[in-house]
């Protein structure tokens, strides 16, 4: 199991370490142009999943391989189920910003955040994968954190049950 989860490791950081050279090329090639749009932001963060494995997920205004596009920046964001409290907090960091600025939608399973003070623009959409009442979404923020947390719905069994005679 061990060799596993070793050799996991080794892949996803070799994969991450190709595409810090490929955004370092992206970057060479904007130094000293004046595009209007920076600054570039494009990370990773990684987490250890309820299963035990690895989760490792992209942000950023700058993709590998793709010129930035925009002058908004993907917030850092992350999901939390908490089982005990039967509850999904979705978290997101969008610093500078005012929490009359920050914008949300929620349709069909997907979280739409926007934010916009100034030179500070963000801009995500962030797929739930549990099922919530997106009805019951309450939205904090406070010092740069947004915090939204949704009821979550408790999957009943669908379909008719049929006696045997």
């Amino acid at each position: 199991m061990t060799m596993f989860f070793d050799s996991e490791f080794d892949r996803i950081f070799k994969r991450m370490s190709n595409s810090f050279f490929n955004i370092d090329d992206i970057f060479e090639e904007f130094k000293g142009k004046d595009s209007g749009s920076g600054p570039y932001c494009y990370g990773y963060t990684m987490t250890v999943g309820p299963d035990g494995k690895p989760v490792v997920k992209e942000y950023g205004n700058v993709k590998p391989g793709l010129l930035p596009n925009s002058d908004t920046r993907e917030p850092v964001v992350d999901t939390i189920v908490d089982e005990k409290e039967k509850v999904v907090k979705l978290i997101a960091e969008m610093p500078g910003v005012e929490k009359t600025d920050v914008k949300i939608v929620v349709d069909n399973k997907v979280v739409d955040v926007s934010a916009e003070h100034g030179e500070k623009k963000y801009h995500a959409k962030v797929p739930l994968k549990h099922k919530v009442d997106e009805n019951s979404a309450k939205a904090s923020y406070k010092n740069g954190i947004l915090q939204l947390v949704f009821d979550l719905v408790e999957d009943k069994p669908t379909g008719k049950t049929v006696e045997v005679e």
